[in-house]
């Protein structure tokens, strides 16, 4: 039986693990219901909003907590003095990245090196003009493609 093989690809903040022996990894139940984000996680906000770190009061659509491309209700902890968003202030926002892996059906394994989100107003678009750092495409699939044309590098 051989062994098989991982790769390991850096790009950023993101870290991609793929399989290429082509077998799926069985997961077990346990770990597709864990969660990302949720309440009292503290985010890194990665456009240039005004705002630097926020954390999660609430994930939006009953859910217990979200995952990449979800929409979650934040408080701003820290943020730039002359931004469009003080601290104290009530935002929603839609995560961008998580330092938990998350898995694909081809057996790739996408990790950020932290929980990262791009603050968005009740319409979806985004508050500021520009994003940093990589953005995953999974977006796409959610209905953000507004967030991946801000993008300076789609993950």
């Amino acid at each position: 039986m051989a062994a098989s093989l991982r790769m390991r690809t850096m790009v950023g903040a993101l870290s991609i693990s793929r399989r290429c022996d082509g077998n799926l990894q069985n997961r077990s139940k346990l770990e597709e219901q864990r969660s990302f984000m949720q309440m009292m996680t503290v985010l890194k906000v990665v456009d240039n909003s005004g705002a630097k770190k926020v954390m999660c009061i609430q994930a939006l659509k009953g859910k217990k907590g979200a995952r990449l491309g979800d929409t979650i209700i934040a408080s701003v902890k820290e943020a730039f003095p002359n931004g469009k968003v003080k601290k104290g202030k009530l935002v929603s926002g839609v995560v961008v990245g998580a330092a938990m892996q998350r898995g694909h059906c081809d057996g790739s394994e996408v990790k950020f090196d932290d929980n990262a989100m791009v603050l968005v107003d009740k319409q979806g678009q985004a508050i500021g003009t520009r994003d940093f750092g990589p953005v995953p495409h999974q977006l796409r699939h959610k209905k953000h493609v507004k967030l991946l044309s801000l993008a300076g590098h789609i993950a």
